[in-house]
């Protein structure tokens, strides 16, 4: 493979890393944020899912400045609102700002959604275009481990009121350096030649990028880029309308990927991974955090491996089969091990108790309604904790007036009913560890590709727009409606529903989805718009 080539990808698919950092390092700093500006469930969700409104709003509209303006500028402004979200985020004092510099970074992750994997699917041979375009994801998971382990560095250097602050800033420093690499990569010789007609600059690049390639392959491959454009540009009707018959099932699959992706459940466990695995009584859950984050990467690397080998729906399929057995296995654990509600209630009691301890303290921004709502959870906290208690080894008579006694004997509880599941903890964090290795492997890899694969030259800009739309706006409702649903649900419903979920991707992966492996995305794009 061409070493200019390669450069070129890799400095795409960085927006991947800062994509995964920013969307992960909010996990280290989450609870710290709930208790500074006292947030019910409902205002901590929007706090934790601001980024991903962004996400949301970035990918819709991401076509836009990748049409007109071309993939490589598209990235240089994805790397300048990564920078500004960074640093805003790290310096605000209210929950109002904080919310807006969240969305501004958010806004670049969604962009970068849409131009990073387009460019690299463009710039790619098809003998190299799975590997390459799955550099983007790789390096999505390489951010959320280095985000994962920056966050324990600094938790443990920094005091717990500021080091939520560094955790969010710090992503500033590979943002800036993304964006200076950016400066020095080419436009996409497809946009080139579709959107600008600058043939032959378009060639120069093609020879830059594929000097193995004849002259005659070249200008085969140009003539093949012009022609399938001219086909699908007949009418200037068909040239403006995405939404069409002809289209369906570029449409379709890519938006069937990309919610399927996110009803696996990766991203809630991605964000409240602490919170979770503190839930099933793992005892260091930042740490086993980490765990994950390295499962993440090591399996993403096998998966890029794999994917121009055994192919995007071989290895969704294995994703599939994977996701199931760890999502059930974990559904079972948190319905039949009674310590593990116990440790949740626990959880709950200390969490609501440290609320209304700030409340109290007038240290953090309070309202009398945020005082009563605090008030009115902790004693529902209480409530369910002495039911989940009850007739147990831990049942006891205690001050339920006195807050601070209520939390250290909750504390002393989920310590006690920790020591005794230990098996049980290791079975729920070992599935975790499968569930994040099938992902990884299956469509972790494979939605960026796949997506930027199906849909024809002249509407891939629009079509990776809308993958990429799918995806974060599932990804924004769940994560901005998991700490309710967490509160008032038990946890093994939660990873039941992913299971089902997961069912039914594999039953469309079976019956429904196509192969793209060692095609050319003209010979695709005609495959599907029959």
């Amino acid at each position: 493979m061409n070493n200019r080539l390669f450069f070129f990808a890799v400095t795409s698919a960085l927006a991947g890393f800062l994509f995964g950092f920013d969307t992960v390092v909010i996990s280290g700093a989450e609870s710290k944020i709930q208790q500074l500006w006292s947030l019910s469930g409902t205002a901590h969700g929007l706090a934790i899912s601001a980024a991903l409104w962004g996400t949301v709003l970035g990918s819709l509209f991401g076509n836009i400045p990748a049409t007109k303006f071309g993939r490589k500028n598209t990235l240089i402004v994805n790397g300048i609102l990564f920078l500004v979200g960074a640093l805003g985020s790290a310096v605000v004092n209210d929950v109002y700002t904080f919310f807006l510099f969240r969305f501004i970074g958010g806004i670049g992750i969604g962009m970068s959604t849409v131009a990073a994997p387009l460019y690299i699917s463009e710039i790619a041979p098809k003998e190299h275009r799975g590997k390459l375009t799955g550099l983007f994801q790789f390096n999505i998971v390489f951010g959320i481990l280095m985000a994962f382990f920056s966050n324990y560095v600094i938790g443990s250097i920094f005091d717990e009121s500021t080091a939520w602050r560094y955790m969010l800033g710090i992503q500033a420093l590979p943002a800036f350096l993304y964006t200076i690499m950016c400066l020095y990569i080419p436009e996409s010789p497809r946009y080139l030649i579709i959107n600008k007609n600058q043939i032959a600059e378009a060639i120069r690049i093609f020879k830059t990028i594929s000097p193995e390639y004849t002259d005659e392959q070249i200008e085969s491959l140009v003539s093949s880029v012009q022609g399938e454009n001219q086909k699908q540009t007949q009418s200037a009707i068909e040239k403006v309308k995405f939404f069409t018959y002809k289209l369906r099932y570029p449409i379709l699959f890519a938006f069937l990927i990309a919610a399927f992706n996110q009803l696996s459940g990766i991203n809630i466990i991605l964000y409240f991974a602490p919170r979770l695995l503190g839930l099933a009584g793992v005892e260091d859950p930042v740490q086993a955090s980490i765990l994950l984050g390295v499962t993440n990467l090591v399996a993403t690397f096998i998966g890029i491996r794999l994917i121009d080998m055994l192919g995007r729906k071989t290895l969704l399929i294995i994703g599939c089969v994977g996701y199931i057995a760890s999502l059930s296995v974990c559904t079972y654990s948190f319905f039949s091990c009674h310590d593990l509600k116990v440790i949740s209630a626990a959880v709950d009691v200390q969490n609501n108790a440290t609320q209304v301890e700030n409340l109290k303290s007038n240290l953090v921004y309070s309202t009398e309604k945020d005082k009563v709502e605090a008030l009115i959870n902790y004693d529902k906290s209480v409530a369910n904790f002495e039911e989940s208690i009850k007739n147990t080894e831990y049942d006891a008579i205690f001050d339920t007036v006195d807050v601070k006694s209520v939390k250290d004997f909750a504390t002393s509880v989920k310590a006690k009913a920790s020591s005794n599941i230990s098996g049980t903890s290791i079975t729920v964090l070992s599935c975790m560890i499968i569930f994040i290795a099938s992902h990884a492997i299956g469509s972790g890899t494979i939605i960026w590709v796949f997506i930027s694969e199906i849909f024809p030259n002249s509407v891939r800009a629009k079509g990776q727009s809308l993958g990429s739309f799918t995806h974060w706006i599932f990804a924004a409702m769940l994560t901005l409606i998991f700490p309710v649903i967490i509160a008032n649900f038990e946890t093994g419903y939660i990873f039941a529903f992913f299971s089902i979920m997961m069912i039914a991707q594999l039953i469309w992966c079976v019956l429904a989805m196509p192969e793209t492996k060692g095609k050319s995305l003209e010979e695709i794009s005609a495959n599907l718009t029959r």
